[in-house]
């Protein structure tokens, strides 16, 4: 029995369906399975269901024999289901990556009737706006569970399916189903709430709630909204059949109803004008026969005459107040426009005195003993100028270092290491007067190069895929702003290259006056130095045993496909890889650009390292590496432990976005193109057999050579000079 079952119902949604899929299937949980019920689509959503079931075996495609909508196709599905969990998630709708494992671990820890988990509604332009969970509740309740008495606002959270994970058996046990018609949510998420005995909140966004900008429900316009009442008559037939809720419920749920009546009455985009009386004329009708018998608490202001209006049932004055609503809704948005020009304004004025204080203090002096130094647009403490930095605070001491980082990454940085908060004076103060700046990407364009002063780029990896200039030829570069690409690095003095195939394409992709430094990867110093010792106590800090058979799993991005992950099902890989099997998960960090630090999520043997801040102790750690197009595959060989290339869009990476290393032809190891062909290499051992050794043996000889674990000496040493000479020895 699968932990979770999603049931996944699907009607005109072909051009959504598979990113929905995906996003549910490329989780790192495994114990899941998901039901698609293709509810007799007449586009291809069936059909995809059909593929998606016929290559991954945790789908089953269930197609019915009419249309029957969507309460019913969700029936069809919960029938199906195995699981210990279900969760219906819409199929237009799509789970955001990395989720599932803390929704399992709050499932575990906490065994609830219901988990309500948090969403953002998906724009089609592109923005996300929060849901209403933090108003509701405004401090995170953790592993806590209630029941709805204890916790009435809970009915203020969105009264939808899909942002609830709920026990089976729990609905099993109360009989709970959709029924036909629109708004089928209601008649089904109020009843949940009202029987649940531990209702658990995750203040943990899991789900974008797409806003479709046509084909929606709540942007049609007709009669069939009028079914709205329909659903809460059955809330409350179920209210007073079950003898559930006490007064203050059956209050909380009246005042609930009346506003999702008055909510859908104002949407102009679903009651037709000429029906709009007598939607009123039925909210009249409600109010007066679901009023409870103990009253109503005294309504003030603008609700309070509404609700007075639907009583009396005064359409024309209710909608002669609408008019003045809609009027100082105008005003108020008029207002909000010019706050936020305001607000722009002050930013441009901010960022405009800024750039005046950077321009004055260029007029300042060089600091002499200032080096700057960033990585991965100010993400913290990383990589080559990391490594760079603890050898120089060995060889020039007295040579002060100072990071940029954004606000939210401080707490990331070491003890001990200098900072400055990027977009504050002090950030500008110090790109001004620094004599040395150090970074793995480019300092922002704004950024001048003082006579004197000594520019870095030690890049971040050795490439397999195009870049600079040369993506000017493939499509996932085609928006790229070439000449600001060149000014920038007409401003760097050095390159530092890891071996003389990063240098050749370097100087084709960034053709400009600087000097190449061809010393190896300062950051991979520490894999050539690490001891067993160290070994074993990084493998102990990830909870790994010594005889633990260890796979990290490190995929790049596809920049040119946003949201895309390579299709890899951990709970088969750990099968193939046999009982002493652990994986180590690892997501590229473009896709983390804007994720908070956090402790390391894990479930039984898999663990996601995504947010473990020095990838070089998860190479350390690692027995064995699976990656794709990823320059890992070049740090990792340094260790000369086995490395397999998984690459199952090879054709369509090479196309589109281009490479300078054909990986699948001259691999660092054994090569899979499909998962079926992964799972054979791990089962029958052939990632060691003698021809994938002598695969890695050609690698390391040609990409590996530099990286004898002092290439952040040589660095230090050149681009220090003098001063390194002058530090004290015993330094």
């Amino acid at each position: 029995m699968a932990l979770i079952s999603f049931v996944v119902p699907a009607y005109r949604v072909q051009g959504y369906l598979r990113e929905c899929l995906d996003s549910i299937l490329g989780q790192p949980v495994a114990d899941i399975e998901v039901i698609g019920v293709d509810d007799c689509s007449p586009d291809g959503s069936g059909e995809i269901l059909a593929e998606y079931a016929a290559r991954d075996q945790r789908v089953r495609a269930l197609r019915l024999p009419e249309n029957q909508g969507l309460g019913p196709a969700r029936n069809a599905g919960l029938d199906q289901a195995t699981g210990e969990y279900v969760w219906f998630v819409d199929s237009d709708d799509w789970l955001v990556p990395e989720c599932l494992p803390e929704v399992v671990e709050r499932l575990r820890a906490t065994d609830p009737d219901v988990l309500v988990v948090d969403h953002v509604r998906a724009w089609w332009t592109g923005r996300s706006t929060r849901s209403g969970m933090r108003d509701v509740f405004p401090d995170p309740l953790g592993p806590e569970t209630f029941e709805l008495r204890d916790r009435p606002e809970t009915l203020h959270l969105l009264h939808t399916a899909w942002n609830k994970v709920l026990r089976r058996e729990f609905l099993l046990e109360h009989g709970l189903r959709f029924a036909p018609g629109w708004y089928e949510d209601v008649s089904f998420s109020y009843p949940v709430f009202l029987c649940a005995k531990r209702i658990g909140v995750l203040d943990r966004v899991c789900l974008n709630y797409r806003q479709r900008r046509a084909g929606a429900i709540t942007r049609t316009l007709g009669d069939r909204h009028f079914e709205v009442f329909t659903q809460w008559h059955r809330v409350f037939e179920f209210l007073d059949e079950g003898e559930l809720a006490d007064d203050d419920l059956r209050v909380a749920l009246f005042e609930r109803m009346i506003w999702h009546y008055l909510t859908v009455l104002g949407a102009g985009e679903r009651i037709p004008p000429d029906l709009r009386s007598a939607f009123f004329a039925q909210i009249s009708a409600d109010y007066d026969r679901w009023r409870p018998a103990r009253g109503l608490p005294a309504q003030e202001g603008i609700e309070g005459l509404k609700h007075r209006l639907v009583a009396t049932g005064r359409w024309r004055t209710f909608n002669a107040l609408r008019g003045v609503s809609r009027a100082r809704d105008v005003v108020a948005r008029q207002s909000r426009q010019v706050r936020r020009r305001a607000r722009r304004s002050a930013r441009r004025a901010r960022g405009a005195g800024l750039r005046k204080y950077y321009q004055a203090e260029l007029l300042r002096p060089v600091d002499p003993q200032l080096a700057v130094y960033a990585a991965y647009w100010y993400r913290g403490y990383a990589c080559n100028p990391a490594a760079i930095y603890e050898a120089a605070r060995r060889l020039a001491p007295h040579i002060r270092g100072v990071w940029i980082v954004r606000r939210d990454k401080v707490d990331s940085l070491p003890p001990g290491v200098d900072y400055v908060i990027d977009g504050t004076p002090a950030a500008y103060r110090a790109l001004a007067r620094a004599r040395w700046l150090v970074n793995n990407v480019n300092f922002p364009d704004f950024v001048r190069k003082r006579p004197g002063t000594v520019h870095v780029q030690t890049h971040h990896g050795t490439p397999v895929k195009v870049m600079g200039l040369d993506q000017q030829r493939y499509p996932g570069g085609s928006r790229m702003n070439f000449g600001g690409l060149l000014r920038r690095a007409d401003r760097w003095d050095y390159s530092i290259t890891s071996n003389s195939f990063s240098t050749q394409m370097w100087e084709r992709a960034y053709p400009a006056k600087y000097t190449t430094l061809e010393v190896g990867y300062p950051r991979n110093d520490r894999l050539s130095t690490a001891t067993a010792e160290e070994v074993l106590r990084i493998r102990a800090e990830l909870g790994l045993g010594v005889d633990d058979q260890v796979v990290l799993y490190a995929p790049t991005h596809r920049e040119h496909l946003p949201g895309y992950q390579p299709p890899f099902d951990p709970g088969q890989f750990l099968a193939a890889l046999g009982p002493t099997g652990r994986l180590l998960m690892r997501s590229h960090y473009f896709h983390d650009r804007n994720r908070q630090p956090s402790r390391l999520a894990s479930r039984d043997r898999v663990i996601d390292v995504s947010n473990y801040r020095r990838v070089e102790d998860l190479y350390l750690a690692a027995d064995v590496l699976v990656t794709d197009y990823s320059s890992a595959m070049f740090d990792y060989a340094v260790l000369d432990k086995p490395i397999v290339v998984y690459a199952p869009d090879w054709a369509a990476y090479r196309l589109t976005r281009g490479v300078y290393l054909d990986v699948v032809a001259e691999p660092p190891g054994a090569v899979a193109t499909d998962f079926a062909g992964l799972l054979d290499l791990v089962r029958s051992g052939a990632l060691r057999d003698p021809s994938a050794e002598e695969a890695r043996r050609q690698f390391r000889e040609r990409f590996c050579q530099l990286d004898d674990g002092h290439a952040a000496e040589r660095v230090v040493q050149r681009i220090f000079g003098a001063e390194v000479a002058e530090a004290d020895p015993a330094d």
